[in-house]
């Protein structure tokens, strides 16, 4: 057989200088968490539990909650190894040459059903620039001709001192969800998906940064932006939340960590959802049930931000607003964007309201910026309020 099983997983803490590895204010990939290099999990059938651990509980920033990170290293093992007995039954059943026909089949449909909506784009340069709040510029060019595309990020700015430089396998998976969803229709995601689309990215440029650099706002921040400026090259839809709101808490022995929902943009034909995870983000929020048995925490308020989507003929969906109080003291992070800017708006519609992020203590209520660490006591409150998604209304002269 020739075939590569993989699973992908987000643990909740790997270490760095902050509690769930997500720090505000990084300045190299090492304070973000352990850094291993092609190390040798499974072999044998043995699980190297003694090494893996030696690593991950390695100075300065060792992991937290050891046992748990164990766990979970063996559930992607698990994955794996339930992965190759299907691949195995697969095969069995219809052969490998089969099997490997119809791999190229789903990868071949994928690449047709993409190229046929990109003949559907008027041929010709479409060029829009994003900017994160610091005043760092994405910018891009989007050459459509016949069937296939050219995305040149030239232009975008060098590589950030901070964290929200994205690596290049982050600004390709945008690209791949930006189109795969303007296809519009039931295909596989695969690699397929890219073919008709060529990648142009700056070296040295903050969506294509030199190693050690700080990446985890990449990841979870720019990676929105990346997004937000193909659609508005596009005009598609407007801006959607454009952040992840990320936010951890924890201690020396215990690290959480949580995205935050906010709200989507509208588009031609339908208004923004409200309160939902978008873009980039693909994960669920914690019940407040869960979070509250197993953390010293009160989860105080979790709402809708009512009017806080753009107005237009099509709404943008409205924010959210999470405000937890905590049990006991510990170590707050916020890893945030769109706090001073705003989605963006198509045609004359309203953009989203920018978010908020306040720190509650006594008869105290202050604001403390898109990218805040926080000590907090017994009795503060922690409150995001997350961005709405940017209206629409019918530009003129567009030319799609």
């Amino acid at each position: 057989h020739a075939f590569f099983v993989a699973s992908r997983g987000h643990h909740a803490d790997i270490g760095g200088i902050t509690p769930g590895s997500m720090p505000p204010f990084s300045k190299s990939i090492e304070e973000e968490g352990i850094v291993l290099h092609n190390v040798t999990l499974v072999s044998g059938g043995t699980f190297h539990e003694k090494e893996i651990s030696d690593l991950l509980n390695a100075e300065p920033y060792p992991a937290r909650n050891l046992p748990e990170r164990i766990s979970d290293l063996r559930a992607q093992v698990a994955a794996n190894r339930a992965g190759e007995h299907l691949l195995m039954q697969l095969c069995e059943r219809y052969s490998d040459v089969v099997v490997q026909a119809y791999m190229g089949h789903v990868r071949q449909n994928a690449a047709d059903t993409m190229r046929a909506r990109i003949a559907e784009i008027l041929d010709g340069t479409y060029e829009a620039e994003e900017f994160l709040d610091s005043g760092a510029a994405i910018r891009c060019k989007v050459i459509v001709s016949g069937d296939t595309v050219e995305i040149d990020f030239s232009g975008t700015d060098d590589q950030l001192e901070g964290n929200l430089n994205a690596p290049r396998a982050i600004v390709k998976a945008a690209v791949l969800f930006l189109f795969r969803c303007i296809v519009n229709k039931p295909i596989p995601l695969n690699a397929g998906c890219l073919e008709p689309i060529t990648i142009s990215i700056p070296e040295g440029s903050l969506l294509s940064p030199a190693p050690p650099a700080a990446v985890v706002g990449g990841n979870v921040e720019t990676s929105n932006r990346v997004v937000d400026v193909l659609a508005k090259a596009l005009g598609v839809v407007a801006g959607s939340q454009g952040t992840m709101n990320n936010f951890t808490f924890g201690t020396k022995d215990f690290g959480y960590y949580e995205t935050i929902c906010g709200g989507t943009g509208a588009g031609s034909d339908f208004d923004g959802s409200s309160a939902i995870h978008s873009t980039m983000t693909n994960t669920r929020i914690t019940d407040p049930e869960v979070l509250e048995r197993r953390y010293p925490v009160v989860l105080r308020e979790f709402s809708i931000r009512r009017d806080s989507g753009g107005a237009g003929e099509h709404s943008g969906g409205d924010g959210v607003i999470r405000r937890v109080e905590f049990l006991e003291a510990m170590d707050v992070g916020i890893l945030s964007e769109r706090r001073t800017t705003q989605p963006y708006a198509i045609g004359d519609a309203e953009p989203g309201q920018s978010g908020r992020n306040l720190h509650t203590h006594g008869n105290t209520r202050q604001e403390i910026g898109g990218h805040a660490a926080v000590q907090v006591q017994p009795g503060e409150q922690i409150t995001l309020e997350t961005p709405g998604g940017g209206g629409y209304s019918q530009p003129r002269g567009n030319n799609e």
